[in-house]
């Protein structure tokens, strides 16, 4: 039996809608971390029952409808992971009446069509989750009927062209009400649950949860932490109501903790230090390579060499130098692998991550969506240690492109956001054409900027981060994020900000991502383009 969550109503899935052994169903996952965890969990729900089902990784838009439109002849049941709820699905794919899809995205607001279609649109929300969708009378309604009632009620007692003039207001009053509300809803751009805690709390429910399982949901929610997709509370909250999972299934006596085998499981809940790799690398390479510490200590500087010399020499004085330890420790769970292999949950998100977005070809397209399902398994070892290799280099390489774009003053204020601009030739420059990449790039040089810059009205400006996409083609991929403060509710209003300017200049864009605050844009647009959103945001 699989269940569907609905906010917060549990319904029977595949025994009311789904014959089981009868059909099969299509996966489409996006490529990103926590919808590969959450991909494997319903992977294992699937062979538990012995669900038959084809899985296709999908990196935007364009692959999401050209694999429906191969595949929708041959399949009826659609299940989408970390994308579409935040476009008109039956708009833009054009599906028969009788294909149906199961939706499991963490990305928000949530298209209401999706929202209110729930004869084709089955929508997986963790129960408890407030999405603030807009009341269905606020948005819909039948006009027709409306003016219908209008005319019977007002034949005597109106001149047909007040009536009229009266009505044409009223349906013109409802549609700009109905505009105004859906532009405050559509403004922001957010992240709910994790797609695979959803999955897991599904597994749950049936009691069907394994160790597997939760540790996958484990570095799902890693997965938007490290990528900075939600807020420290919402972290913090959904950490403990994974640790009370760990608890339940890792729970041992000391007899048992000694029998047991080398092949064996166990997740342990721990206050750990918030430094990359540091396990994998020496503590001087992940405290250069970490966020945090090379911005506090302003490691592109030789005094912040000096500074981090110091630090080494003697770990006590962390303070004097702009280290607050509260925030060097964190919140997290680790695995162990038989006696001797142990990894944090944010090992395997920069790993599985960074085998997702090897620059390096090694085969079709898919072989490293592959590759990165592959790693998460733990019978897998060799492609986790090749993933921690090449998330080793992505992090030297984003460190070093910061320490080069501060130091050589590419972060330059545009007014209502700051700007900086990679250029072909740039070291490492063809990295940053992979969104993850580019996101954490910008992520870590905003971090950076505020922590170097004096100018107080800097430091509360988001940014926009552009690297070279395609020499041949002539494209850039941007990429916008919200300011860097301690107060930062994490919503993004790039999205929208970004097609208006598209709109308004008719640039050449491409809004393939199923992030909408990641575009493609014809290198000569780029100018006008820019000086629309200066306009806009100003």
């Amino acid at each position: 039996m699989y269940q569907y969550i609905r906010f917060g109503t549990y319904v029977n899935i595949f025994n009311t809608v789904i014959p089981l052994f009868l059909q099969r169903v299509l996966l489409l996952v996006a490529s990103d971390v926590d919808a590969l965890c959450a991909c494997k969990i319903l992977q294992a729900l699937f062979q538990c029952d012995h669900v038959q089902y084809t899985l296709v990784p999908v990196s935007g838009w364009q692959e999401l409808e050209t694999a429906f439109l191969e595949h929708k002849d041959q399949f009826k049941y659609f299940v989408l992971i970390n994308c579409g709820a935040n476009v008109d699905l039956l708009e833009i794919l054009q599906p028969e009446e009788d294909t149906l899809f199961f939706v499991c995205d963490s990305h928000r607001p949530i298209n209401v069509v999706n929202v209110y279609n729930d004869t084709q649109i089955k929508l997986l929300v963790k129960q408890g989750d407030d999405l603030d969708v807009p009341a269905y009378d606020d948005i819909f309604r039948d006009e027709e009927d409306e003016e219908d009632d209008s005319g019977d009620e007002s034949d005597v007692s109106e001149p047909s062209e007040k009536r009229r003039r009266f009505e044409e207001s009223n349906v013109g009053f409802f549609s700009l009400f109905r505009r105004e509300i859906l532009f405050d809803y559509e403004q922001y751009e957010y992240h709910g649950t994790s797609s695979a805690m959803v999955m897991f709390d599904l597994a749950w429910i049936m009691s069907k949860d394994l160790n597997d399982m939760l540790w996958w949901a484990i570095v799902g929610l890693t997965d938007q932490w490290v990528q900075d997709k939600i807020t420290q509370m919402k972290y913090v909250t959904d950490i403990g109501i994974l640790q009370r999972h760990v608890s339940r299934h890792n729970h041992r006596n000391e007899d048992e903790e000694n029998s047991l085998s080398i092949d064996c499981m166990r997740i342990a809940f721990e206050y750990d230090l918030r430094l990359a790799l540091y396990q994998h690398w020496s503590l001087y390479e992940s405290l250069c390579n970490t966020s945090y510490t090379s911005a506090s200590l302003k490691l592109w500087s030789v005094q912040g060499q000096k500074r981090l010399q110091e630090f080494l020499a003697d770990m006590g004085r962390a303070t004097k130098m702009g280290l607050e330890m509260k925030d060097l420790r964190v919140q997290t769970f680790s695995i162990h692998f038989g006696f001797k292999n142990k990894f944090s949950a944010s090992d395997i998100v920069y790993a599985t991550a960074s085998l997702m977005e090897n620059i390096e070809k090694e085969g079709p397209e898919t072989t490293n969506f592959i590759k990165a399902l592959d790693s998460l398994s733990r019978g897998n070892l060799d492609k986790l240690h090749q993933g921690l290799d090449l998330a080793k280099k992505q992090l030297r390489a984003i460190q070093q492109t910061v320490a080069s774009c501060i130091c050589t003053n590419l972060v330059i204020s545009q007014g209502p956001f700051l700007y900086c601009s990679l250029m072909e030739g740039t070291p490492d420059v063809k990295l940053f054409s992979k969104p993850v990449s580019l996101c954490l790039l910008s992520k870590y040089l905003l971090k950076s900027f505020v922590c170097s810059t004096r100018n107080k009205r800097c430091k509360l400006l988001p940014l926009i981060m552009a690297a070279p996409m395609d020499v041949e083609q002539g494209t850039v991929i941007m990429v916008g994020i919200p300011p860097e403060t301690e107060s930062s509710d994490k919503k993004n209003f790039f999205g929208r900000a970004f097609e208006k300017a598209a709109d308004s200049t008719n640039s050449r864009t491409l809004h393939n991502h199923f992030d909408m605050s990641i575009i493609e844009l014809k290198t000569e647009d780029r100018s006008k383009f820019l000086d629309a959103l200066i306009s806009l945001l100003s």
